[in-house]
């Protein structure tokens, strides 16, 4: 099995089990970001975007939104694990420590099964589990994720323009 290229994807072929794929990018984390999402999702609590409120808490300031958390290290696994894939849940979600506005995220992720898929043959199965830590090493998010992803010989392809 050869190393995919950077920013190319992997098909189902690309996995094996045990495989472990550290995410080149990381992504920092902006109070605007923790601001809007927590703005978007409707969520009351002001532990997220009240700093007086939350320099009351055993934290001293504001914490970031656990789904913006969650779609940060999902996201940043996309390019290596999911670019030819659809996502099929997430299980075991766990989030042993804060995230906090400057924080910077970076993931890695093992490849825990992969198998054919019995009821599309021309994609597979695999199951994953996606480690997310803050710029210190600080695990702060762990899941485990099932996706189904195109075998090489069925991916989908992106046209190429013609230039006139």
């Amino acid at each position: 099995m050869t190393e995919p290229a950077p920013n190319a994807g992997r098909t189902f072929e690309d996995f094996a089990v045990g495989m472990v794929i550290r995410h080149p990018v990381g992504r920092t984390v902006t109070k605007t970001d923790n601001i809007w999402t927590t703005l978007l999702a409707v969520n009351p609590n002001p532990i997220h975007f009240d700093a007086h409120y939350a320099s009351q808490t055993e934290f001293k300031k504001p914490l970031v939104n656990s789904p913006l958390t969650l779609a940060i290290v999902t996201g940043l696994s996309v390019a290596d694990i999911s670019r030819y894939g659809v996502n099929l849940g997430w299980d075991e979600v766990r989030m042993p420590a804060p995230v906090f506005e400057g924080d910077t995220i970076y993931a890695q992720t093992e490849v825990l099964s992969a198998r054919e898929s019995q009821s599309r043959p021309h994609m597979g199965l695999i199951e994953v589990k996606t480690t997310g830590f803050k710029q210190d090493g600080t695990v702060v998010m762990t899941f485990r994720r099932t996706i189904l992803v195109y075998k090489r010989a069925h991916l989908p392809k992106v046209p190429t323009p013609t230039i006139k």
